[in-house]
């Protein structure tokens, strides 16, 4: 199911960041979605996840980008790198 891994990253100051595994963990709960195309994806460590083969990447990153800017997580003007590995 989780056949995908893939390295998630922000833009801090000019360097790309690891996203730490809270950031990751606290998307991954679909509470706050309601989204089921993104059930398939599981934190693995900071900068690291799972997903399955139906999980699209540009929604993927759209839909982290605006809950880590919900939660003030992500810095003003940052975006996210996910990259399959």
């Amino acid at each position: 199911m989780f056949a995908r891994k893939i390295r998630v990253e922000y833009d801090d100051h000019g360097q790309r960041v690891p996203c730490p595994l809270k950031w990751l963990d606290s998307f991954s709960m679909r509470n706050f979605t309601n989204a089921s195309v993104f059930d398939d994806t599981i934190p693995v460590s900071d900068g690291r996840m799972e997903i399955g083969t139906n999980v699209p990447m540009d929604q993927l990153r759209e839909a982290m980008e605006d809950w880590f800017g919900r939660k003030s997580y992500l810095p003003k003007d940052s975006k996210l790198s996910l990259e399959e590995i």
